[in-house]
């Protein structure tokens, strides 16, 4: 039985060949099936990896671990200082994380920091990479733990599959030794292989006193920066001009 329509065959080799048939197969399939047939084959085969690519994302969020759901919709940028030559939409196209690099975010509390990294890593799994988020004190606790029980190598190479690392609130907990030595060897890991965003409210300067160790910290610095942005996040809070205690209104 002949494929009449030319159209349907290659649907339905383009969709086969995506979920990996062997040449052989798909023409032994068309050279003995009708038109009919290979429509009802290649819809079958669409909705399958309609349902692939759904799961995928699911399991990617869910790897991910937002505390909250974030998108770039209605954000305020107004308010944000790129660098020159830098801007939103190159932000937002996510190419830094084909090119392995780096954001500090870095702005007063309640700013719109950790919002805008949020919704950069949904983009990038939207986009099927897959992202990791942490406050760094829970990073760092996790660390110590899988350190202390001698399980430190499956964490880090589980880290290690991540395109996205974001560390949220960078800073806001100082870190004792053991805890900034095991941070720098996960950021020393990510340089080069893939992007960090680091929210904090603590300029480069004082990220000395965070580490407990000046040099510890100027080596984290200067791996950022290499490949990295800094993006100053200005204005009032955006928590502050929402709260409710205040006479704000939701909604």
């Amino acid at each position: 039985m002949g494929i009449r329509s030319r159209d349907d065959a290659e649907r339905f080799r383009a969709l086969a060949k995506k979920m990996l048939f062997s040449n052989e197969a798909i023409e032994q399939f068309l050279a003995s099936s009708s038109a009919a047939q290979v429509r009802c084959a290649a819809e079958l085969i669409s909705r399958e990896q309609a349902v692939r690519e759904r799961n995928k994302r699911a399991r990617l969020y869910r790897k991910a671990a937002f505390p909250q759901v974030k998108s770039f919709e209605g954000y305020d940028f107004s308010q944000v200082a790129f660098p020159d030559g830098y801007g939103a939409d190159d932000l937002m196209s996510l190419g830094f994380v084909d090119a392995a690099q780096d954001f500090v975010f870095h702005g007063q509390t309640g700013r719109g920091k950790t919002h805008l990294a949020i919704a950069v890593g949904s983009a990038c799994v939207q986009a099927g990479r897959s992202v990791r988020f942490f406050t760094t004190a829970q990073l760092v606790l996790m660390l110590v733990k899988a350190n202390r029980a001698h399980a430190l190598e499956p964490m880090l190479k589980e880290l290690g599959r991540a395109d996205l690392l974001i560390l949220d609130e960078f800073g806001y907990v100082p870190l004792d030794i053991e805890g900034a030595r095991l941070l720098f060897q996960v950021m020393s890991d990510c340089y080069e292989k893939r992007s960090v965003i680091v929210t904090t409210n603590i300029e480069f300067s004082k990220w000395g006193t965070v580490f407990g160790d000046d040099k510890l910290a100027a080596a984290i610095i200067d791996r950022l920066v290499h490949h990295g942005r800094l993006v100053e996040f200005n204005g009032a809070s955006k928590r502050m001009d929402a709260a409710l205690m205040l006479g704000k209104t939701e909604g």
